[in-house]
């Protein structure tokens, strides 16, 4: 095995590769690429793949017509195709300090979740951009298309390191500004920004793109199994503070962390995005194979 392959699989199993070949990232709205590629829009056009018929028309052209129809009912019709249509996705990857949190950690979790997403659309040859952020862009592969491009991309994911302070509005508007086209956005983090999520996430959210919004939390953030006199530091920004757990407070941080969830939630559909909770303590394979093909992210 070489040392491409071996970088490739630390982050996806062969077998996982395997079922992600029979995958296509799916757009619930109507998209068009600059280039025709491997993405089935409801335009009709020229491509392999039969529509429907119409009835001919002077001046259409007679390369289209279906003379077997015309044998049987002596009538011109011409066959109507769908046209192929490249698709852009967008992979948003938080990479502060935060993210290297948890057991096993949202780092991981959300590396291999990135891979998948970008194997399944580089294998379709859809249009694929990983931009890793924190208080900007901090790094990005643009542009790439096809499988050629997946040994690079496991690098770029095995290299980067969550490190440093999320300025989330900041990196939105950054990533808001260079946009172009249409596509499918996929935005991972905690969304556990001091700032909060709202100004960064307007700045994405837009008609032309559909908007997936996938926030990652480590089971010791959903449930923590604290208890007794602690100091908690803030991995970013270093700001500290002295708290007693008890079983009171635990019941009341568990409460808040789901108001919290399900307030993100809520902002994202009412702006018409879409919400997905996981836990990095669960299977990415799970995650990928059944819950984002119910949602129809994937098909």
């Amino acid at each position: 095995m070489s040392p491409k392959q071996r970088r490739l699989t630390d982050l996806l199993d062969p077998a996982f590769m395997t079922r992600l070949d029979s995958l296509d990232v799916l757009s619930r709205k109507i998209l068009q690429g600059k280039l025709q590629g491997e993405r089935r829009s409801k335009r009709r056009g020229q491509s392999v793949e039969f529509a429907d018929y119409r009835p001919y028309v002077a001046g259409d052209d007679l390369r289209f017509v279906d003379w077997n129809v015309y044998g049987r009912l002596e009538q011109l019709f011409l066959k109507l195709f769908l046209e192929e249509q490249d698709l852009t996705v967008h992979i948003v990857v938080d990479g502060s300090a935060s993210m290297s949190l948890g057991e096993p950690s949202k780092e991981l979790f959300i590396k291999k979740l990135t891979a998948a997403l970008g194997y399944v659309s580089l294998v379709n040859n859809n249009r694929v951009t990983i931009s890793f952020f924190t208080d900007g862009v901090m790094g990005q592969l643009a542009n790439m298309r096809g499988r050629n491009y997946l040994h690079q991309m496991a690098d770029f994911l095995l290299t980067a390191d969550c490190d440093g302070v999320s300025d989330f509005d900041g990196a939105c508007r950054q990533l808001a500004a260079g946009r172009i086209g249409s596509g499918v956005m996929i935005v991972l983090s905690d969304f556990l920004f001091k700032e909060g999520y709202d100004s960064g996430l307007r700045r994405l959210i837009g008609r032309q793109y559909d908007m997936y919004v996938i926030q990652v939390l480590s089971a010791q953030e959903l449930s923590p199994d604290l208890t007794g006199e602690l100091k908690l530091i803030d991995i970013e920004d270093a700001d500290a503070a002295e708290i007693t757990v008890s079983a009171a407070l635990s019941k009341y941080y568990k409460r808040n962390v789901t108001a919290y969830c399900n307030e993100l939630k809520g902002f994202c559909n009412r702006r018409g995005a879409v919400y997905v909770l996981a836990n990095s303590a669960d299977s990415v394979e799970s995650l990928v194979l059944n819950y984002l093909r119910r949602i129809r992210l994937l098909r």
